[in-house]
């Protein structure tokens, strides 16, 4: 019996490009690209219900919105529907004059000239040439040569000139794509840019577009980053030519292709919102410029509405973004686990106390604010997480800030919630197994307290006179002790025979202003040596330590 063949046998490793003096691996990303979305375009042609009149234009809309600058529309050959939604848009008057129009077409004269007439009355357009130039292409796809793939593209950039001319009344700039350059020979691309070029003239202040795509990944992306270094090398007149991305994502690596793309001298990035695209999809604009706002540089994109971005390319594409798609998902800052809450928690304490605006929170690269996301949603509470969380959960909606030891204790009351519900705990599955254990606000206490007095007799020690429920039976009693907190304690022990030691006792405000209350939490031992912790909340600071002592008793009593 013959031995089976393992698949990787079919496969032959992409080659490396020969470039020993390499120097993209030495540069940073300092300033932002030119963007182009061709999520109407690319995106478009990839989900399974095209988009409509409708979408495209709302799409449209909020490309321009978020201050993307050059927006490629449609394939307008490639049906009546394609033409007159370009051709709509152009005529609509609602493309500003900072936004250029960016259509795309095979080399192939009828489609180069549907695609002029299509944009007639535009102020300014991109006509985007492009044929593939790869061995599989033109051995499997096409069965011609060099040269006549060669030709293929310099036919179609003279018509292209010929038609520019023939319209004055537009500013118009020409795009080439050697298409499949991430599997063609860099060489041959090279020779068809150079004669594209000769064809159309370009100058330093009249660039052609050369875009270079990576049809389809088939080498790690330092392999791709070579490939442009060595093209934007060895292109004659480079000066007269803008050196555009357009990365897909077949291995997964079509951000950081992009981005070492650039470090290797490309000036322009071509992508889609969120990576939708063909097959795998293509490189995400969101990611690659907020990236580069984690870096200090200003992408010149505004996402700082996140969540209504989402909104529309989801109901445009029919396409959800995941979850924990970078940036955009919707679980992307938030915390399950303990300790990343905790560092997490931490993060924003020592944020609130520097003196400037530099961002250091652990696990949280970007400001969840700077893209409208709230805090609340940093972290968020099941079977895994820790004290942190369910602390953090507390400050954010109730403004109680426990103390730690305090959250320890807490925590096992959370953990058990938290593994009988079998799900994501709430800020109000949180907040009401806080109330239960310390007995905060709840009418099942045992001890209720009802009204009180406070006086300083003669020898200075405090005196607690008041009514406290127990078990719903009003009962009037009195104690002293050398404040409030201990006056409360001295009568619980003399009334009730409940003898509770005071170990820690800490409040804090709760909010600002006239209508603002208190919370005060307070660390007791009973006569058995066990921890007990009260917490109290009232508008008055004295009342709530009151309160705080009368829920360590109900804990208590309820422990015996």
């Amino acid at each position: 019996m013959p031995m089976l063949r393992t698949p990787s046998q079919k496969y032959t490793a992409f080659p490396q490009i020969d470039l020993p003096d390499r120097q993209w691996p030495s540069q940073t990303i300092t300033a932002p690209p030119r963007w182009l979305s061709t999520d109407l375009r690319d995106g478009n042609q990839s989900i399974i219900d095209p988009m409509d009149a409708v979408k495209k234009n709302r799409f449209f809309d909020l490309l321009v919105e978020i201050g993307v600058k050059e927006i490629e529309v449609g394939f307008p050959s490639a049906g009546a529907t394609e033409f007159d939604f370009i051709s709509g848009l152009v005529q609509s008057g609602k493309v500003p004059d900072d936004v250029t129009l960016q259509v795309l077409t095979q080399s192939r004269e009828d489609l180069i000239r549907t695609s002029f007439e299509s944009l007639t009355g535009a102020h300014s357009a991109i006509v985007h040439l492009y044929n593939a130039v790869s061995p599989a292409w033109r051995d499997i796809v096409f069965r011609m040569s060099k040269d006549e793939v060669r030709e293929i593209a310099v036919a179609g950039a003279k018509i292209m000139r010929d038609e520019a001319a023939n319209r004055p009344g537009t500013q118009w700039q020409f795009q080439y794509s050697p298409e499949t350059f991430s599997t063609a020979e860099i060489d041959f691309s090279i020779e068809v840019c150079e004669a594209v070029m000769q064809v159309l003239a370009p100058t330093p202040d009249s660039p052609i577009i050369l875009n270079l795509p990576a049809t389809v990944e088939a080498a790690t992306p330092n392999i791709y980053a070579d490939q442009i270094e060595y093209f934007c090398r060895n292109l004659p007149n480079r000066n007269a030519a803008v050196i555009s991305l357009h990365t897909h994502n077949d291995r997964g690596t079509g951000v950081a292709a992009a981005e070492l793309g650039m470090m290797a001298g490309a000036d322009r990035v071509e992508g889609c919102l969120f990576g939708n695209g063909e097959r795998t999809g293509n490189c995400c604009l969101v990611t690659v410029a907020l990236n580069m706002y984690t870096q200090g540089i200003d992408p010149g994109l505004d996402f700082s509405d996140i969540d209504r971005v989402i909104e529309t390319v989801e109901y445009c594409n029919q396409i959800p973004v995941h979850e924990r798609h970078p940036y955009g998902g919707e679980l992307v800052f938030t915390a399950f686990s303990g300790s990343h809450q905790d560092a997490i928690k931490k993060g924003f304490a020592a944020q609130e106390a520097q003196n400037d605006e530099a961002w250091r929170v652990p696990y949280l690269p970007i400001d969840p604010a700077d893209l409208g996301r709230n805090y609340e949603a940093v972290i968020r509470v099941n079977s895994q997480s820790g004290k942190g969380g369910f602390a953090w959960v507390l400050e954010q909606d109730q403004g109680l800030k426990l103390p730690k030891a305090m959250q320890a204790d807490f925590s096992r009351h959370v953990q058990h919630l938290a593994d009988d519900l079998g799900r994501e705990l709430e800020a109000g599955d949180i907040w009401g197994a806080f109330q239960n254990a310390y007995h905060v606000q709840t009418s099942d206490k045992h001890f209720q307290l009802v009204d009180y007095e406070e006086s300083r007799a003669a020898d200075g020690t405090r005196i607690f006179a008041g009514t406290i429920a127990v078990r719903g039976e009003e009962q009037r009693v009195s104690g002293r002790g050398n404040g409030l907190i201990s006056s409360v304690l001295t009568t619980i022990e003399d009334s009730f025979g409940l003898q509770l030691e005071i170990r820690d006792y800490t409040e804090h405000a709760l909010g600002t202003g006239r209508d603002a209350r208190a919370a005060a939490y307070l660390e007791c031992r009973n006569a058995g040596g066990d921890t007990i912790w009260g917490c109290g909340i009232d508008e008055d600071v004295a009342t709530a330590s009151v309160r705080a002592v009368l829920s360590a008793a109900n804990s208590a009593v309820g422990s015996a």
